[in-house]
């Protein structure tokens, strides 16, 4: 059953490379105001194609920001699990144009590879997902588990609408499992599986010192200058091995002597990674 949906996908490779194609050629930038007609467009594009690839229930949410996309598919049955798809439609500015080969929203395949502004951060990511939705309901007609979709376009200025977005609808993200639609593969024969991202803390440290300027020669020893104690409490957050220096900042993440191991067996090529 999966080899059929494999033929389907493989079959169809030019009908949904075209698809992607035609996604990649919206300029959803959610960073740019004047793009705002092009964020909705693109979320309009991701709608229509879940409802041709089979999925229910699809509705575009409007937020304060940039609307969420929300499609699923649940007749798997109750015992089944539920997996939660995430993605983002919106896409960084291609800022310095002249870097590019290629227009970034012409989308241009070179030696085999796809080049645009969202070929891999993410549209092309959350498209395979659909892709392979639409290859099973095709050819076995159901897929193993149920399935939802939450593709949002607010990504790339940090998502600051979707926490609400998901207070407010939990019962229908209700999930088994999220699978985040937006990572990383070590190399195109080798697929990988993510279930831990670093995260990012946002904060702001105020330095505060004399009200006017300290002469160097008569205050220099005994008053520190804010920008050097700033730059020390920078510095100190990190000892020599790059290891957080908080207390507590370890206390909930966890490794086991089996994950060590697995990860171990990963292959892992140093100067690949130094290109990268």
């Amino acid at each position: 059953m999966t080899q059929t949906a494999i033929d389907y996908a493989d079959s169809h490779k030019e009908q949904h490379l075209n698809e992607l194609i035609e996604l990649l050629s919206i300029p959803s930038i959610s960073t740019l105001r004047e793009h705002i007609p092009d964020i909705r467009r693109a979320a309009q594009w991701v709608a229509d194609q879940m409802v041709a690839i089979g999925l229910e229930d699809v509705r575009i949410y409007f937020t304060k920001g940039h609307p969420v996309v929300f499609g699923q598919w649940g007749k798997a049955g109750p015992d089944a699990p539920t997996v939660l798809v995430y993605g983002h439609y919106d896409v960084q500015p291609v800022d310095p144009l002249d870097e590019w080969h290629t227009d970034p929203f012409q989308p241009t395949i070179r030696d085999g590879n796809l080049y645009a502004r969202g070929a891999s951060d993410d549209k092309g990511q959350f498209f395979t997902h659909l892709k392979s939705v639409q290859s099973y309901l095709e050819t076995a007609g159901r897929l193993p588990v149920n399935i939802k979709f939450m593709i949002e376009g607010e990504e790339e200025v940090g998502s600051p609408h979707l926490g609400e977005f998901i207070d407010e609808h939990l019962d229908r993200l209700s999930a088994d499992i999220a699978l985040v639609s937006d990572s990383h593969i070590l190399a195109p024969d080798q697929p990988s599986i993510l279930y831990g991202l670093r995260g990012m803390v946002y904060t702001e440290v105020v330095v505060t010192g004399p009200d006017h300027d300290l002469h160097s020669g008569t205050f220099g020893g005994a008053v520190r200058n804010p920008a050097n104690a700033l730059c020390g409490i920078i510095a100190a957050l990190k000892d020599s091995d790059g290891r957080i220096t908080i207390p507590g900042f370890y206390d909930n993440v966890r490794l086991d002597d089996e994950e060590r191991a697995t990860l171990a067996r990963v292959p892992f090529d140093e100067e690949s990674f130094r290109r990268e």
